[in-house]
């Protein structure tokens, strides 16, 4: 699993990055809803990043761990919503949240060639 982890490490930590450009995106367009235009545009620019990240990362590790990375997006955007729109975050929500984060784990550390 270690092996696995340090052979995409690079696509992983971009993938990562790439989720947290992407969730910081869709934030900005929610709070464009009463905040105006300045919100709009920036979440299109987070998100654009997040999209040219993600396309760099998929050059530094295999499909098969980094494409379900995405569903770190889910995690995040609860955590933004939390933090930024203070919703509540259920024990149902985090048995969620903890599951695709084992997921993530497993996937990350599961590349045997």
């Amino acid at each position: 699993m270690i092996e696995s982890i340090q052979k995409n490490k690079k696509g992983i930590l971009l993938m990562i990055v790439s989720s947290i450009c992407v969730c910081v995106g869709q934030l900005f367009w929610k709070l464009s809803s009463t905040n105006g235009t300045m919100f709009l545009l920036s979440g299109f620019v987070f998100y654009g990043m997040g999209a040219l990240v993600m396309i760099v990362a998929y050059k530094y590790g295999k499909l098969s761990v980094l494409q379900p990375m995405l569903s770190l997006n889910y995690v995040l955007s609860m955590i933004l919503a939390a933090l930024v729109l203070n919703e509540a975050i259920t024990l149902l929500k985090l048995i969620g949240v903890i599951m695709i984060i084992l997921g993530v784990v497993m996937i990350a550390g599961g590349d045997e060639e």
